[in-house]
């Protein structure tokens, strides 16, 4: 063999998985590229790969038997403008003070109309992501990557789009946390980043388009292609085929149990039949499947790893109550598992083991230095405080060291959660209840529904836990809701 075979045969084994499950790399191999999809609002259980009967996904699902799937990963907020932030800066909310959706009253709002029945005003919080924050797209394209931004952005006013922390081009990507201009999901969109498509142009694929186009155009050198669908967030609007092709399935719909339950005085959707919503889903999979066979056309994938993940819960206590969360608890705007746990996978040809299952717990902080790492890029530890690379995980080299997981949201939500913190370490979680300092305690192993409250029971590990739970609160700088001083008893 002479050395032009050598180095040829070297170059192909580069992306082929060894024995170890690790890959060998020619010097000469380009980083990797990276495509992020994120979608908005979509629930643990809301993909045929996480135990969903009645969505169909099988691009994601597609995805998931090419990679690895986590099922107890996390976002760090059970609404989406906090968690988007600790995806681009790899920090808590609580750190960055960005805890409630942008554009969610500020307390001396809340003032002002008076709130008489609640005992507390909610934390001000931060309503844009401060341009100090260096972003992944900014280290990522510090080292020559050409970074791309389609969808929903929600991280700030004008000035603090996603031009503007790192991404090259942005198709969508505004202060809006919804499709709320024009026919919404539909062409005219009336988006100051997105130019109107045709009369009745479906959005998932739109952005689906500019992010292929995207690719394409960028296929010589690596880049950052991040998706954040406004899907499958309110308003409920699906295309009239899948519509109809769902509300014929519901009809075969049977129930082993009640439709509807209770969440506090919400009434919470026990069971996944929403036939507006499963259109949306399936578009969104649409979409997914659009962007993963440019990919193949373009043997870019072997190349390419590919995210997805979800920014909260899904919305089943409120606006429509879209979607069932059960096994778990409660939804978006909750941090019972239903608010924060998310349906998370990762492709990394050559590396993940195809069709894996994680079941050690991550969160959304951990991308940032993953992706560095992945990329061979320095980290950049005084930024991404509260990540942590989810490579050896990916790798299978064994388990995390146990940390604990952290969750402050001193606000009320719009779907009937209250201000409230919450920590997990292991297989315990703690809730703490900020209007009157009540805590429930459970084992999220041996009950992941959360309707065993062992705080009674174990005051040790509930203790334990809610000392760390405060520490944490000084150590991050985290702002704490106050008494309501119109608050009439």
């Amino acid at each position: 063999m002479d050395r032009r075979d050598f180095l040829k045969a070297i170059s192909a084994a580069a992306f082929l998985p060894t024995c170890a499950g690790t890959r060998l790399f020619s010097q000469e191999r380009k980083k990797p590229n990276f495509v992020f999809f994120l979608v908005d609002d979509l629930g643990w259980k809301d993909l045929g790969c996480f135990g969903s009967t009645f969505y169909e996904t099988p691009n994601v699902d597609r995805l998931a038997a090419q990679g690895m799937r986590f099922t107890n990963a996390y976002a760090a907020c059970p609404v989406c403008s906090p968690t988007r932030a600790s995806i681009m800066t790899g920090k808590y909310p609580a750190r960055l003070q960005t805890t409630d959706y942008f554009g969610a009253p500020q307390p001396e709002a809340v003032q002002k109309r008076g709130t008489p029945g609640r005992p507390l005003l909610p934390a001000p919080y931060r309503d844009r992501l401060p341009l100090e924050e260096v972003t992944v797209a900014e280290a990522l394209k510090e080292h020559g990557y050409a970074t791309f931004f389609a969808g929903k952005w929600h991280l700030g006013p004008e000035g603090f789009w996603p031009e503007d922390q790192g991404f090259d081009i942005n198709k969508g990507g505004t202060a809006q946390g919804g499709p709320y201009g024009g026919k919404k999901y539909f062409s005219p969109y009336d988006n100051p980043r997105l130019p109107d498509g045709p009369p009745g142009e479906h959005l998932p694929d739109r952005l689906a388009s500019e992010t292929c186009k995207f690719i394409e155009s960028s296929k010589d050198r690596p880049f950052l292609a991040y998706l954040a669908f406004y899907s499958v967030h309110t308003p409920l609007m699906a295309r009239a085929d899948l519509q109809a092709k769902y509300e014929a399935k519901a009809k075969q719909v049977t129930y082993d149990g009640p439709a509807w339950g209770k969440e506090g005085e919400r009434k919470v959707r026990l069971v996944q039949d929403h036939a507006v919503y499963a259109g949306m889903v399936e578009a969104m999979d649409q979409a997914v499947g659009k962007v993963l066979d440019v990919l193949d056309r373009l043997d870019l994938a072997r190349d390419t790893v590919v995210f997805f993940m979800s920014d909260n819960g899904g919305l089943s206590t409120s606006e429509g109550h879209p979607t069932c969360n059960l096994p778990l608890r409660a939804g978006k705007g909750w941090l019972y598992e239903g608010g924060i746990r998310e349906p998370m996978i990762v492709r990394w040809p050559g590396v993940v083991q195809a069709g894996s299952v994680c079941e050690e717990p991550a969160i959304s902080t951990d991308f940032y230095p993953t992706m560095l790492e992945m990329a061979d890029l320095p980290l950049k530890p005084q930024q991404h405080l509260d990540g942590r690379s989810m490579v050896p995980l990916l790798k299978q080299q064994g388990k995390h060291e146990t940390r604990a997981f952290y969750w402050h949201y001193p606000h009320y939500g719009n779907q009937g959660g209250s201000p409230s913190g919450a920590i997990r370490l292991g297989d315990d979680k703690l809730i703490e209840f900020y209007e009157n300092s009540r805590i429930e305690l459970y084992n999220l192993r041996d009950d992941i529904g959360e309707q065993h409250d062992l705080s009674a029971e174990k005051p040790d590990k509930a203790d334990e836990l809610r000392r760390m739970l405060h520490q944490w609160r000084r150590e991050v700088g985290a702002l704490m809701p106050q008494p309501n001083p119109n608050r009439k008893e």
